[in-house]
């Protein structure tokens, strides 16, 4: 992609280098960016999933610790993470960009590298969106289409007493690398892929869904206090979970597990959080990710977290709330 200029494009130029750079078509796009709308032809027998989320400068990311790459990949995360919590397939995605006069192209089209790189790994289209400037700030906001066998999307609200709780991967390291950079020690991305290169689990989402294994499931974008409230709060239970059996992750940099608390109460991790009836074998490995077993849904109203001596105390939901004092 050739860089031009230290300022974004005029927004027609840029719409055209948007409109060149997603090539990609698949069967059920009809027609994508060029029209006022993009047409969309969902499989038959199937329903539509549709999610959006922001990408805030100075919320979800900052320019001098994150390159255009990793927040371009981020974004598009966002989206596939919701769609993967469904137990769905992603089809078509639709970015809209506002850009400040002092972001240059150059970021831009790093930008797009990050986001498309995603998008074909998944093979979803970039299928329309919007262009504008921005006061101040960069916002990136993206709406993710996907579909779902019709009435098999994968609800917060199907927890039963009884089932069990568990959790994709390993929690914690995207809120440790924030920890890093607030601190203001050197980091590489490498040191905490799970932050700056988040992988949505789309085909975890899919096999459980198709094996009618998981009642219930969210994704771990705000941390698992908050994430795991979500759940019970909309099936009408609670849950206990065993603090030594959470999966916490390991900085590479320094080969040490993250502190409990950031496994608790961190976001930005995009795993999947289910739950699953006590009868149900669930694998320890789906599609080569590890799943563990941290808990049992229960049915007083309330989140216990148990210690490695069998001894409750109330978690309360932590985890990243807009807004929140």
């Amino acid at each position: 992609m050739v860089i031009l200029g230290s300022v974004p494009l005029a927004e027609k130029a840029l719409i055209s280098r948007l409109r060149r750079a997603a090539r990609r078509r698949n069967a059920n796009l009809v027609t994508g960016i060029g029209d006022d709308c993009a047409a969309i032809r969902l499989p038959a027998g199937e329903q539509a999933l549709v999610t959006t989320d922001f990408s805030l400068e100075g919320i979800h990311f900052r320019c001098e610790w994150h390159p255009p790459e990793v927040v371009g990949h981020r974004c598009l995360t966002r989206g596939l993470s919701d769609i993967a919590a469904m137990g769905g397939k992603p089809i078509a995605a639709f970015l809209s960009l506002a850009l400040p006069r002092s972001v240059s192209q150059h970021w831009v089209d790093g930008f797009l590298r990050g986001f498309l790189a995603l998008a074909d790994e998944f093979k979803v289209s970039l299928s329309g969106g919007d262009t504008a400037e921005s006061p101040a700030g960069i916002l990136a906001d993206i709406v993710v289409l996907g579909s779902v066998p019709r009435g098999r999307a994968i609800l917060r609200s199907g927890a039963r007493p009884g089932d069990r709780i568990y959790v994709t991967g390993e929690l914690g390291g995207a809120s440790a690398a924030l920890q890093e950079l607030f601190a203001r020690h050197k980091m590489r991305p490498q040191d905490f892929p799970r932050h700056f290169h988040p992988v949505p689990r789309i085909s975890v989402g899919q096999f459980l869904r198709e094996k009618r294994l998981a009642s219930a499931m969210i994704d771990l974008s705000d941390g698992l206090s908050t994430d795991l409230g979500h759940i019970c709060e909309e099936s009408g239970v609670g849950a206990e979970i065993c603090a030594p059996a959470i999966p916490r992750a390991v900085s590479r940099k320094g080969g040490t597990e993250v502190d409990l608390r950031q496994a608790l109460h961190g976001g930005d991790d995009y795993e999947l959080l289910f739950v699953a009836p006590r009868n149900k074998t669930v694998p320890r490995r789906i599609a080569r990710v590890p799943v563990t077993l941290i808990g049992h849904v229960t049915r007083r109203k309330r989140i216990l977290l148990m210690n490695e001596n069998g001894v409750g105390s109330e978690l309360k939901p932590q985890g990243w709330e807009h807004f929140r004092k």
